[in-house]
């Protein structure tokens, strides 16, 4: 059995971890993307605005640990969405249209008790390198 190569994807586009993870680890072709949250790369902290801002925030910063992988957001093939609120799920909604347009990912979202820094939400992704084949069945 061959062995499988794991690589530690970082980029200074995004604040750094604010606990003992990476931003992203990348496993043969895979790419797992920490959760983030709206946090400023420049100011390391949440960005003002509510969930709609911290929502933008936060996908920024998964465009630029994509774009660290070699990848972009047509790579993403399931995120999950932990919202403070759940009845923020369509504000959110209107946000990662803006990212997403096609095609997709599988999505999980669930309210939490707490997020860190107070955020009102933090998103995770996980991502296949290279391109895509086949129809949509």
């Amino acid at each position: 059995m061959s062995s499988l190569i794991r690589s530690v994807i970082s980029t200074a586009k995004v604040a750094g971890p604010i606990g003992p993870y990476s931003q992203a680890v990348l496993v043969d072709r895979t790419v797992y993307i920490s959760g983030q949250i709206g946090l400023d790369p420049s100011s390391g902290q949440l960005v003002p605005g509510g969930v709609e801002k911290e929502a933008k925030q936060a996908l920024k910063n998964i465009g630029e640990i994509l774009k660290a992988a070699g990848c972009d957001f047509t790579n993403v093939v399931k995120t999950t969405v932990l919202l403070a609120d759940i009845n923020d799920f369509d504000t959110v909604n209107d946000v990662y249209k803006q990212y997403f347009k096609s095609n997709f990912p599988a999505r999980a979202a669930y309210q939490v008790t707490a997020l860190p820094k107070g955020g009102r939400i933090e998103i995770e992704a996980i991502a296949v390198r290279g391109p895509f084949t086949g129809p949509l069945l």
